[in-house]
């Protein structure tokens, strides 16, 4: 394998780090996995809804996002994924793709063969229930973006947005929760938080005026994450080390 691969399989075993302890065989043997780099260009699709897939993705550079088809056409998104993550993972047991994937920028993902990860989680217990963890925390991410588009007024939807891919961003070591890239135009941003693009935009601003947070040149600056999170009703996520702190008190 070359760079690329092995840089996009560091990423991935820090990200199952974050809810499953893993030795060092188990991540050398992670590390390992037999995987292909591609480039993707922006706006291609990856995975259609309904196809059945022998490979899962890993992103290794660039923004994707998953998304589900309406009758009329239009597109929903459901989640962005950014480096480190696997935005299909649940696919090595349910190969028929519910939903869709594709490059919301010029990306590069890492093709990660079903087998291949079907052999590592029987030979590595540890490795199956990280895998497990890992799939948990993408649905509790999927129900958060449920509630968030069904019940949230429209600032609170870009806010709880704002904090998630910053804490997540935080996490990957590609910014922080005060400041990272968000290489999404205005119609993208709408089609990920259910709204209209003008809708989109009268938001921004009022957050942006609020001093609350700006999104400028597809970057994100959060100047009161506190008030951010209170208008967004955003909880962080847990991880492996809140876990133990809470036991620990």
């Amino acid at each position: 394998m070359g760079a690329v691969e092995d840089r996009a399989l560091s990423a991935f075993v820090r990200r199952l780090r974050l809810h499953s302890d893993l030795n060092e065989e188990e991540q050398k043997a992670v590390l390992a996995l037999p995987g292909l780099a591609r480039g993707v260009a922006r706006n291609r699709e990856i995975v259609r809804p309904g196809n059945v897939t022998t490979k899962s993705y890993l992103v290794a550079d660039g923004l994707l996002v998953r998304f589900d088809r309406l009758q009329d056409g239009r597109k929903a998104n459901t989640a962005l994924h950014i480096a480190g993550d696997v935005c299909d993972l649940h696919s090595v047991v349910s190969p028929m793709a519910g939903s869709g994937v594709a490059a919301i920028t010029d990306a590069v993902v890492v093709d990660l063969p079903h087998n291949a990860l079907k052999e590592i989680a029987v030979t590595f217990p540890a490795i199956a229930l990280a895998f497990w963890r890992d799939t948990a925390a993408d649905a509790a991410a999927l129900k958060a973006w449920a509630v968030r588009l069904g019940r949230m007024n429209a600032t609170a939807r870009i806010a709880h947005l704002f904090c998630e891919m910053g804490y997540r961003m935080e996490e990957a070591q590609l910014g922080s929760r005060h400041s990272y890239d968000l290489p999404v135009n205005q119609e993208q941003l709408a089609d990920t938080v259910g709204l209209t693009p003008v809708h989109t935009n009268r938001v921004l601003k009022a957050l942006r005026k609020a001093g609350i947070a700006d999104l400028r040149a597809r970057h994100v600056h959060v100047l009161d994450l506190d008030l951010l999170m209170s208008v967004g009703e955003f909880e962080p996520p847990v991880t492996l080390a809140t876990l133990r702190e809470a036991r620990s008190r």
